[in-house]
């Protein structure tokens, strides 16, 4: 069962980088991980909210400006965050299907496997994490379980049962901020994972090395110059795995002597050879925490995974001095750490080189981070979990449409995650490509202007409220400048401004035409006429601002 084909990975031909985003060379930022010690505004807090959550809402703005940059970083990696309600049976009925096991609104985590349910299942739970998303607290959580679900993915429509997909993603999301060691050690003994990449086939006399493959390349040591292993650590992982398996009987992972493979596994010089000494009966499921310690005592693995954190959360780009003044000192505050996590984010999001202006507007939104910061930013309702089907179907509208431009949760292409993450040189600008562009505009269109309905329910930006929560609203000049330091991550030109201006006084050149027009609707909201002013002005005003290269930058 051969998944590794990221190494193939080859852009479609038709899918071209618009001109538009073929982004300069970003400065050489000569900044460190030294405290940042610089401005807090908008724009400042902006960048670290879009970075470590899914938008910024103009309320955690304001919240999080109220604190010091170091107390921010502190209350995102550690303010308690409300554990969601379990997915549940919202299809019955759904083309015709009624789940024998599980009836309407009740959980089906612990359902038996049903072949017939289990896409309806699936289904569900990709619209229950992204329902997730949209109401996630003030926290890093949900945007590190992504980071996770890319780091060591498994295909939900590929394992095909619920309810290990399930469990696979509370592991993500229950070892998010924790320590790195743990999470692999419960990634490999995941049910999903053994399925994914052949664990549960893994025995004495014929070895899988698919899983013992991605552990070194993709999950702890990297392909980088000094990711020196060899095919026969490959070989030796594999065969240290062998007899780990899920008991279909109990559900449960097990470690079963009979299909161990009990000889010595000799490692190569990467590893300091190191011999993991063969063991019988049960003890030779010890062998995997001792394999696991020696990868996690090798300096790579640190080094590898601050570099794809950096790389998902700062800048794709790693140069020679970005590696010394940044990945080597996390990777030693991670060893120092004993791989714990939270350090690591604390130290780089708390840092100079973070804030630098270098860093600002260097990434490409993915689609799961455009689909859901115009919902956030814009604060707009989702139908309510106790509306099954509704919300159901609202939030299916997110996972299509993700899809569509090329992030569909769950099912990463391959064992590598996306190659926006990691696939050299395009990198991010692989979100954004002739295809997927003109599909991030249509979906903008139509939340902005009609909003998405289903039966009992309609999702639509509000724009009338979220700029009455802007200070000095009522002066054109001031909300321009708040909602482009909210809304974008770089300057803009003079020239779009005047645009943007034109636009609220209806072409008009005296500011006080705008002015009026909000003061009217404000003293008096009900009176259709004055508010049907300030809103059409509005939406031409956000869908001029929404269709800019600048609103995709991060």
């Amino acid at each position: 069962m051969e998944r590794r084909t990221f190494l193939r990975f080859k852009p479609k031909a038709e899918e071209k980088t618009p001109p538009i985003f073929q982004l300069a060379k970003t400065t050489t930022n000569e900044a460190g991980l030294e405290p940042y010690d610089g401005p807090w505004g908008i724009s400042q807090v902006t960048h670290l909210l879009r970075r470590t959550m899914f938008g910024a809402k103009w309320e955690d703005i304001q919240f999080f400006s109220e604190m010091n940059p170091l107390e921010a970083v502190n209350y995102l990696l550690t303010s308690p965050t409300e554990t969601p309600p379990q997915p549940v049976n919202d299809y019955n009925g759904s083309n015709d299907f009624i789940d024998p096991d599980v009836p309407l609104g009740e959980s089906w985590i612990d359902a038996p496997r049903n072949n017939d349910a289990e896409g309806h299942r699936i289904w569900t739970l990709k619209c229950w994490w992204y329902g997730n998303i949209l109401d996630q607290d003030r926290s890093i959580l949900e945007k590190m379980t992504l980071f996770w679900h890319n780091h060591i993915p498994v295909e939900f429509y590929g394992v095909f049962f619920g309810r290990w997909n399930y469990r696979y993603l509370e592991t993500m999301r229950t070892h998010a901020l924790g320590n790195f060691r743990s999470l692999a050690r419960a990634a490999t003994l995941d049910h999903a994972m053994l399925h994914y990449l052949n664990g549960q086939y893994n025995g004495a006399g014929a070895p899988d090395e698919n899983y013992a493959r991605e552990l070194q390349e993709l999950f702890c040591i990297g392909k980088g110059p000094e990711a020196n292993y060899t095919e026969g650590d490959v070989q030796a992982v594999a065969r240290i795995l062998t007899g780990w398996r899920v008991n279909y009987d109990t559900d449960e992972v097990q470690f079963f002597p009979w299909a161990h493979d009990v000889e010595d596994k000799q490692f190569s010089e990467f590893y300091g050879n190191r011999l993991i000494q063969g063991r019988s009966e049960g003890a030779g499921a010890a062998e995997l925490d001792e394999m696991l310690d020696m990868i996690f005592e090798n300096p790579e693995c640190a080094l590898f995974l601050c570099r794809k954190l950096y790389r998902f959360f700062v800048h794709h780009e790693i140069d020679p001095l970005t590696e010394e003044l940044v990945i080597i000192p996390l990777a030693e505050i991670l060893r120092t750490n004993n791989y714990e996590i939270a350090p690591v984010l604390q130290t780089l999001f708390s840092s100079q080189h973070f804030f630098d202006q270098s860093r600002k507007g260097a990434l490409l939104k993915s689609p799961a981070d455009f689909l859901t910061s115009l919902y956030r930013e814009f604060d707009t309702p989702i139908p309510p979990r106790e509306l099954l089907k509704d919300r159901r179907q609202h939030n299916g509208h997110l996972v299509w449409n993700s899809s569509v431009i090329n992030q569909n949760l769950g099912d990463p292409p391959n064992v590598a995650g996306w190659p926006a993450y990691y696939q050299i040189p395009a990198f991010d600008k692989a979100w954004v490509t002739t295809n997927s562009l003109p599909q991030r505009a249509r979906f903008t269109n139509w939340i902005l202007w009609s909003g998405i309905s289903t039966e009992n329910f309609l999702s639509k930006l509000r724009i009338l409220d979220i700029v009455a929560q802007i200070p000095d609203a009522a002066n054109p000049n001031k909300l321009i400048n708040n909602v482009l330091e909210w809304m974008y991550s770089i300057e803009v030109a003079d020239q779009f401004k005047a645009k943007l201006k034109s636009i609220l006084l209806s072409g008009q050149v005296s500011d006080h035409y705008w002015t009026d027009a909000w003061l009217l609707y404000l003293n008096n909201p009900d009176n259709e006429m004055q508010r049907n002013v300030v809103r059409n002005r509005l939406l031409n005003f956000f869908y001029t601002l929404l269709h800019q290269p600048e609103y995709h930058l991060c």
